[in-house]
């Protein structure tokens, strides 16, 4: 019975050395390629699990008790809200308050001297007109002092914004656009103005 040669395995071919020079290697496709594996299923394709993330996820019990605790916090706020608005209405309803009693007593003694006044009626009637005067004076000094002083100058140019213009009339002696005559004094001035004066004014040529 004849004996054939075994002929070398290529894995073992392989091994023993290179090719011969003249020879070109080729890769072999049995055998897994050198490098990182690649491809799907391999640890660089994994995503990242919940500890990448910064610490396991939440469960729904632990998301409901955040919210709640979040729903909390808003209601807490909203309360403090109001309270603090119903404070402020509180407060400005007392400075009001304040402010229109210190205004009324300003007033006292002039409704006083009005009473006196009244039970001289009687009396002289020069006494009486000097009394009502007096009381006069007092009530815009009252209105000065809280910020309204008087104002009924004649002669001076007419100011929109200190005079209202009930009739304009020819004054020979009178420079034109000045007042000529007060009908009714006016009170405070600029944001603070009660009320104009009302006027009349030297008709211009």
């Amino acid at each position: 019975m004849p004996i054939h040669p075994r002929e070398p395995h290529p894995t073992v071919q392989d091994q023993a050395g290179p090719a011969p020079e003249g020879t070109e290697r080729r890769p072999r496709r049995d055998l897994p390629p050198s490098g990182p594996p690649t491809g799907p299923g391999t640890a660089t394709d994994e995503e990242p699990g919940p500890d990448a993330a910064g610490g396991p996820a939440l469960s729904e019990d632990e998301h409901t008790t955040a919210i709640r605790e979040l729903e909390d916090r808003w209601r807490r706020a909203l309360a403090d809200l109001d309270n603090l608005r119903k404070r402020h209405v509180r407060e400005l309803e007392r400075e009001r308050t304040v402010e229109r009693s210190r205004t009324a007593a300003a007033f006292l003694p002039v409704l006083d001297n009005l009473e006196l006044a009244l039970a001289h009626a009687g009396a002289d009637s020069g006494a009486i007109v000097e009394g009502v005067r007096a009381v006069r004076d007092q009530a815009v000094n009252v209105l000065e002092l809280l910020g309204y002083p008087r104002h009924a100058e004649t002669g001076v140019p007419f100011d929109p914004a200190r005079h209202e213009v009930v009739a304009v009339v020819q004054d020979p002696d009178a420079p034109p656009g000045t007042v000529v005559e007060v009908l009714r004094p006016g009170f405070g001035d600029g944001e603070r103005q009660l009320r104009p004066a009302a006027v009349t004014v030297a008709k211009r040529e």
